[in-house]
């Protein structure tokens, strides 16, 4: 099954679920101590008594993209042999260390039965991967993205792969990531309390205030023209972008929905969709529209222009008390393990594509046209 080493995806996906998945098993890293057991006396300890059909699917689930993403880069990326069995050691290997360190974590339970379902899924997964990929079925996605996306589009496909599970964790405002200047202030002020240091922290002369609506329109806005613009900048042809523009659409409105309804209860799934979230929609859309005329360096250029103004927006209003409502039901329900997990993608998402942009801006004007991205 080897076909040589290639770029592909699958390696800097394989990556960054590698990193979330020990995220999620070790959240909220703190209460760490010693129990005084051995450390690996869980895998002869008997069955828990009390599961849920959620906790074996979730289990079983979850490392299943990982077996599947790792045995996707041995097989594309690398010579290796036996990728089934290479994928399928390495999810096990990182669930045992997970269930070994989760020992020492007053929150976690070390469990034998979630260790055998995560390295069941990862193997499941993996064998997923091997045969989509003997049956021709990945072939065609390669194809496909040779039609649809230039050379070396890897980065920005990644963060576009990232960028629903970012928008899964209810944020203050529809499509607005990266709001964390107030976070920051606060986690340093509690991290320097009771030091001199604290002194050092400098203090605002006014105190931050709630986003008005017409702000938060903008951000809506400025929060679907980002990753459209990224998608539009490494497709090779002009007539795919409006296609992208309505995958963008569909897929951050299904997964807003899908948050409103996890969060407040199905029947309020579309509470989000409010005045100012309309308005910044339809801005959105006007503002693609004519964004799709520009160059490749165009799109990038005013994507990180986007980027940069939603940010300053976002980090200069206070964080709504309803929203923190909010995140304390998602913190408090069977999300628990991952609400850490989507945060933190959310949190970081729009600094990752800030690097992004200027990374390929900063490349040469030829290049970035050939949209070495």
């Amino acid at each position: 099954m080897a076909t040589g080493s290639r770029q592909t995806s699958a390696w800097p996906l394989t990556l960054a679920l590698a990193c979330l998945v020990a995220y999620a098993s070790l959240y909220p890293f703190s209460g760490w101590r010693d129990q005084g057991l051995w450390p690996l006396s869980f895998l002869f300890a008997p069955p828990p008594r009390y599961w849920t059909g959620f906790d074996l699917a979730v289990n079983l689930l979850g490392y299943s993209p990982l077996g599947f993403l790792a045995a996707l880069a041995v097989m594309r990326g690398t010579t290796w042999r036996w990728p089934v069995t290479v994928a399928g050691l390495g999810a096990a290997g990182l669930s045992f260390l997970m269930e070994t360190v989760q020992g020492y974590l007053p929150s976690r339970v070390s469990s034998n039965l979630d260790f055998a379902l995560n390295a069941l899924g990862g193997w499941l997964g993996a064998l997923l991967a091997f045969y989509l990929e003997r049956w021709g079925v990945l072939q065609r996605w390669s194809d496909f993205r040779r039609r649809w996306f230039v050379g070396q589009s890897r980065g920005a496909l990644v963060l576009l792969a990232l960028w629903p599970p970012a928008l899964l964790f209810p944020v203050p405002v529809p499509f607005g990531l990266g709001q964390v200047v107030q976070r920051l202030e606060e986690a340093l002020g509690q991290l320097l309390s009771g030091t001199p240091f604290l002194d050092w922290i400098p203090v605002r002369d006014v105190e931050l205030q709630p986003m008005l609506p017409g702000a938060a329109g903008v951000c809506v806005a400025l929060g679907v023209l980002v990753p459209v613009l990224m998608a539009c900048a490494i497709v090779r042809r002009p007539w795919q972008r409006p296609v992208l523009l309505a995958c963008v659409y569909a897929v951050g409105t299904l997964i807003q929905t899908l948050s409103s309804a996890l969060s407040f209860g199905p029947e309020h799934a579309w509470a989000w969709l409010e005045a100012p979230v309309g308005m910044g929609l339809g801005l959105s859309l006007l503002a693609c529209a004519m964004a799709m005329l520009l160059p490749v360096r165009g799109m990038l250029a005013l994507a990180l222009l986007a980027l940069g103004v939603q940010l300053t927006l976002l980090n200069h209003a206070s964080i709504d008390p309803y929203f923190e409502q909010t995140r304390q039901i998602w913190e408090q329900g069977r999300f628990i393990r991952f609400n850490g997990l989507t945060q933190w993608i959310g949190w970081l998402w729009p600094f990752a594509a800030l690097v992004h942009l200027l990374l390929c801006l900063s490349a040469t004007p030829a290049r970035t046209e050939q949209s070495q991205l």
